[in-house]
């Protein structure tokens, strides 16, 4: 099995439940994260990622980190400074349209979408409430485009498009899809020869339905022109996803594959879960396992299984443990105080 790896989290792509399998994975195995100093849950996002971010670095004695998986926006030259140089780079994508939908209610209090009632609205003028000057207005427009490092506010030339993908081509060895986030673990699984249970989660950081709108086709129209920079991105690596599928593996497998990891996740469901499904955020009993409320979005969350013999309560636990709370108790792992 692969231990050193990159993962670009761009957000609002399913990346915290794959975050999540990492952790798992990087805990079980003893591996050291590159966590951002003082175990904050961010790189100095949105600034680019530099070296010196990352707790326990240092560049007289370069100490190389398993894994590196916490939000930041990508510079491969520093990213390099921290991890082996056979590392295995990975990110996932998401359609802008579902995307802008998410990161609206999401990060309802930045700048660009405080003032505007809704996503239409917003849509109708961006200019009026967008301003590329704002430090938050990332999160308003090619959000992926952002995170891989490149300008959101670009101009969108073939030229430059080609530039980009062929920047991310060269940076990464894998792009997953969340989409088809059951086939992107798979496929994730044979790049790592990782087993099944290393791959297998229950979705988190998931809004509820309630706070989620469906689009006219004229505001998808709308949204992929905001952000045509990201539409080339997803669509293009949408095309190599399968092309890989396809050429690695094989439709027929990847369905039993598939079916095999869905199998293992409903298991394991019955097994860890009060009622099978996650939960509205005033549901869940547990207090540490409530993740962060953001935004207009209700986040949603797990309720385990009472009377749970240990070992299966921890590993249970783990898979449900929200993204901060799982992260800070893996700092305070890393970084326990040595006795004197």
């Amino acid at each position: 099995p692969k231990t050193d790896i990159v993962f670009l989290k761009v957000h609002k792509s399913a990346s915290s439940t794959v975050m999540n399998i990492l952790f798992r994975f990087g805990e079980m195995h003893n591996l050291t994260f590159a966590f951002p100093i003082g175990g904050g849950n961010q790189l100095f996002y949105p600034r680019h990622f530099l070296a010196r971010f990352v707790q326990g670095f240092s560049p007289r004695s370069p100490q190389r980190f398993n894994i590196l998986c916490h939000h930041m926006r990508f510079l491969q030259p520093e990213v390099h400074k921290v991890v082996s140089s056979s590392a295995f780079y990975f990110s996932i994508l998401r359609n802008p349209v579902k995307l802008m939908e998410s990161s609206f209610a999401y990060y309802k209090g930045t700048s660009a979408f405080s003032r505007a009632h809704s996503l239409e609205e917003f849509l109708s003028q961006p200019y009026h409430y967008y301003n590329p000057a704002d430090s938050d207005s990332h999160y308003a427009r090619n959000l992926m485009t952002f995170d891989f490092g490149f300008n959101p506010d670009g101009e969108v030339s073939t030229e430059r498009v080609q530039l980009m993908l062929k920047a991310i081509e060269a940076s990464f060895d894998l792009l997953l899809i969340s989409e088809y986030f059951d086939e992107s673990m798979v496929l994730l699984k044979e790049m790592l020869c990782w087993d099944l249970d290393s791959i297998v989660s229950f979705p988190l950081n998931i809004r509820d339905s309630s706070t989620k709108s469906p689009l006219s086709d004229t505001i998808v129209e709308k949204i992929k022109d905001w952000n045509r920079l990201d539409w080339e991105i997803y669509t293009h690596f949408n095309r190599t996803f399968w092309e890989r599928i396809d050429r690695d593996i094989g439709r027929e497998r990847m369905q039993q594959e598939v079916k095999a990891l869905r199998e293992r996740q409903g298991e394991l469901a019955r097994t860890c879960l009060q009622g099978m499904g996650s939960v509205a955020p005033k549901h869940i009993k547990d207090s540490s396992l409530r993740p962060l409320q953001h935004g207009n979005a209700k986040i949603l969350g797990y309720n385990l299984k009472q009377g749970l013999d240990e070992e299966t309560e921890h590993m249970c636990r783990r898979l449900v443990t929200p993204e901060l709370q799982y992260s800070s108790a893996l700092y305070k792992k890393q970084f326990a105080q040595k006795p004197p």
